[in-house]
């Protein structure tokens, strides 16, 4: 009996934690949103290509945690991903390409919200929700699925909105992909391979 009691306690003080990453989230989100100077010295840190391999790179904590159905490393993995826009110096030079390209997402975020734009910005916490559902039930093959939309997703829409500076996250977010899905899936399998023994 206290051994559970143990356990529902830990639960707790991990749901409690989750949910303060969560309100954390959006005060970033919502700082970002209200606050010009802090939008403006983020995008300069973001000008660091460093930061765009982290994003993809941070979705495979996230698999981890997802797959061990625990909230609290999902919602600090999700705080550290927003916010690691913002974690590497201004580098001393930029290409074209990569101003080209943050211009367009800065223009992106910035200018009136339309009910089209919703939805589609709506697709960015779906999908991350839809790849924690498929770790969370342990289906491999749904989770790389949901992986693959995700990248090419954001491919997709960097080309279409920014044009040749929208490829600037080729490499970045193909580079990525295959290495979250060589991670996850030896992950998973030697996960499972040890729950069988």
């Amino acid at each position: 009996m206290r051994f559970s009691e143990k356990n529902n306690e830990i639960s707790k003080q991990n749901k409690l934690a989750a949910i303060g990453f969560g309100i954390l989230s959006l005060l970033f989100i919502i700082v970002m949103a209200v606050n010009k100077d802090f939008f403006d010295w983020t995008f300069l840190r973001h000008q660091n290509v460093l930061s765009w391999w982290i994003r993809p790179l941070s979705l495979i904590p996230f698999c981890y945690f997802a797959y061990k159905r625990n909230p609290m490393g999902i919602s600090v993995t999700i705080f550290l991903l927003l916010t690691s826009m913002a974690w590497f110096p201004v580098p001393s030079e930029v290409s074209e390409q990569v101003k080209g390209f943050l211009d367009v997402e800065k223009e992106y975020l910035t200018s009136t919200w339309t009910i089209g734009k919703i939805v589609i910005s709506s697709l960015v916490p779906l999908t991350m929700g839809f790849l924690c559902a498929a770790l969370w039930k342990r289906n491999l093959k749904w989770a790389v699925f949901v992986l693959i939309v995700i990248a090419f997703a954001k491919i997709l829409w960097s080309i279409l909105e920014a044009g040749n500076d929208g490829a600037s996250i080729l490499v970045p977010a193909i580079g990525g992909l295959v290495i979250c899905i060589i991670v996850v899936y030896y992950g998973f399998k030697r996960a499972e391979k040890r729950k069988a023994q």
